[in-house]
């Protein structure tokens, strides 16, 4: 079975590599097929998988339905995360309007995501985005309301600065911290990491394979689909996609010279930087769940990472991780 972690002293332990279930119902495309995509995620449990990513946001709603059907029947042997924050669009669109973290709101959402899940309680519940309007002392304190009521295990916060997590800390434990982490977004090196590990806060590396791209999804010359969200963000767009598959190339001659894929190469990477560290990659495909977990398993010698370092100095990355809109709303 797959490694367990801690996430730093919570005592929350989940599996070194869980499922960001997202990409299932909303965000690349047209959804999955809802069956094929249940099948999966139990197909995910029996392979050693043992946490589960989701959020009211994805799809809206509906992704957290779907993580709700195909865990009931093993509730009590995973772990499932979901997050609060956004304000959904009032006419239905698939799109958040704007942020929406007041204390009122994030027990509405806790409630709903309940019976979404078909569970009596949450276990990792995030903070999607930080909201400039609302104290995070006041999220903390109405997430620790929610943990005080039973309904949720622990809090979690995304994409939050050093100096909003320490604030949010001092008012109720924060389990884990959610930011994108890849071989091309390390931004949490800089400051990020070692304030986790000096206050003892766990870290799941969401978009681990670069939302495909580090996986070798991409060929020169394609195109993404009209209705895939990544064509928003600037490292997808053409010319950066071209420029961008380069340090791809290089990383899959890394990968080969190993005999793993180089989807293996950047989870492995991102699983050997800290002991406290998971990382949830998403699929849709069987054969791409496997080859995820038999990452876990791979191990990274000195002249492997100096060979991945190079090869990043190499080929710069093009391009910021979101558009505008989006990098407006990180709390960085």
């Amino acid at each position: 079975m797959m490694e367990k972690r801690t996430l730093g002293k919570s005592g929350l332990e989940v599996s070194a590599l869980g499922l960001g279930c997202m990409g299932m119902s909303w965000a690349y495309g047209a959804a999955g097929d809802r069956k094929e995509m249940i099948t999966l995620i139990r197909d995910a449990v029996g392979l050693g998988v043992t946490f589960f990513d989701t959020a009211e946001v994805y799809g809206p709603k509906v992704n957290e339905e779907l993580v709700g059907e195909a865990l009931e029947p093993v509730r009590e042997q995973v772990v499932i995360a979901t997050k609060f924050g956004f304000e959904l669009d009032p006419s239905g669109g698939p799109l958040p309007v704007g942020v929406n973290s007041r204390p009122g709101h994030i027990k509405q959402v806790a409630d709903a995501a309940l019976k979404r899940l078909r569970t009596d309680h949450i276990d990792l519940f995030y903070q999607h985005r930080v909201d400039p309007n609302v104290p995070i002392e006041d999220v903390a304190g109405a997430v620790a309301d929610l943990v005080k009521a039973g309904k949720v295990k622990h809090f979690g916060l995304s994409e939050a600065s050093v100096a909003t997590i320490r604030r949010a800390h001092a008012v109720h434990p924060v389990a884990a911290v959610q930011t994108e982490y890849s071989l091309w977004t390390r931004d949490p090196e800089a400051q990020l990491l070692g304030a986790l590990e000096e206050l003892g806060i766990g870290f799941v590396a969401y978009s681990p394979l670069g939302r495909g791209f580090l996986a070798g999804a991409f060929k020169r010359g394609e195109a993404l689909a009209s209705d895939d969200l990544r064509r928003r963000h600037p490292r997808f767009q053409p010319d950066a996609m071209q420029k961008n598959l380069s340090l791809v190339e290089s990383l899959t001659d890394i990968a080969n010279g190993k005999g793993i894929t180089p989807g293996q190469l950047a989870l492995a990477w991102v699983l050997a930087q800290k002991p406290w560290i998971t990382a949830i990659p998403g699929t849709r495909k069987r054969t791409r769940l496997e080859e995820n977990i038999a990452s876990a398993s791979v191990k990274l010698t000195s002249a492997d990472r100096e060979a991945i370092d190079a090869a990043i100095a190499a080929h710069a990355v093009q391009g910021k991780r979101y558009g505008d809109n989006e990098m407006s709303m990180l709390n960085l």
